[in-house]
């Protein structure tokens, strides 16, 4: 009994040097990192990740075909479309929901040269936030630094691209209405506008998954740097 007790402590000992020693490397494998090489490892991610998520949206059912990123009418409109599908007029919502999704689709392309010079600019402070940051810092990084540029190459594409839908005028009026009765958010009472939002949502939110598969498997990238950075953090 005495010895069995005696080899369940040891055991236990053991397992606790272990843990220990595990995080003491782990510690170690950070510290030992310099400020460079998490830098460039970060860009590294980041602009691989906008790439990837460019090449993946920016094509045609890049949006319609993705359930994750898909734009839908917002809110009232949605529920207004099922009136309108009763009232037979099925085909043409369809023809908006479509075309608000091609116009995403024409316009993320136009982000990559934006994207991967927010990459080329991030300072050391960026980088340790992203590396040591939660699940959205990627998406919180690109928010700040392109949001608002990308916004602006963005909208004329899709006003275009909407434009040769005639229920996008209708759209805009019964947005109008229902923002004014509170029923719609005010920044959603535009097509455009609401179509520019949601391909920048769609967007940083593919760039942080892609991310994420970087920092789940940095081996299988092939990048010495990738593998020197985010395995450090195994």
């Amino acid at each position: 009994m005495y010895r069995r007790q005696f080899q369940i402590l040891i055991a236990s000992s053991l397992g606790g040097l272990i843990v220990a020693a595990h995080r003491q490397a782990w510690a170690l494998s950070i510290a030992d990192l310099t400020d460079r090489d998490a830098t460039n490892g970060i860009r590294t991610a980041l602009e691989k990740g906008a790439l990837a998520a460019v090449a993946l949206l920016g094509k045609t059912d890049g949006f319609l075909g993705n359930p994750k990123v898909r734009i839908p009418l917002p809110g009232y409109l949605e529920d207004a479309a099922k009136f309108l599908r009763f009232a037979g007029q099925g085909k043409r919502v369809d023809e908006l929901v479509t075309g608000m999704n091609r116009a995403a689709e024409q316009a993320v392309p136009l982000g990559k040269d934006l994207l991967v010079g927010a990459v080329k600019s991030m300072s050391v402070t960026d980088a340790k936030n992203i590396l040591g940051g939660g699940d959205d810092s990627v998406t919180q990084f690109f928010a700040a630094k392109t949001r608002e540029p990308l916004g602006e190459k963005f909208l004329p594409v899709v006003t275009q691209t909407t434009q040769k839908v005639g229920l996008a005028r209708s759209y805009n009026r019964v947005a109008e209405k229902a923002s004014g009765l509170g029923l719609v958010n005010p920044a959603d009472a535009n097509v455009e506008r609401y179509v520019t939002g949601k391909s920048l949502d769609g967007l940083y939110t593919i760039i942080g998954d892609e991310e994420r598969k970087i920092r789940q498997d940095p081996v299988g990238t092939g990048s010495a740097i990738l593998k020197k950075v985010f395995g450090a953090l195994k």
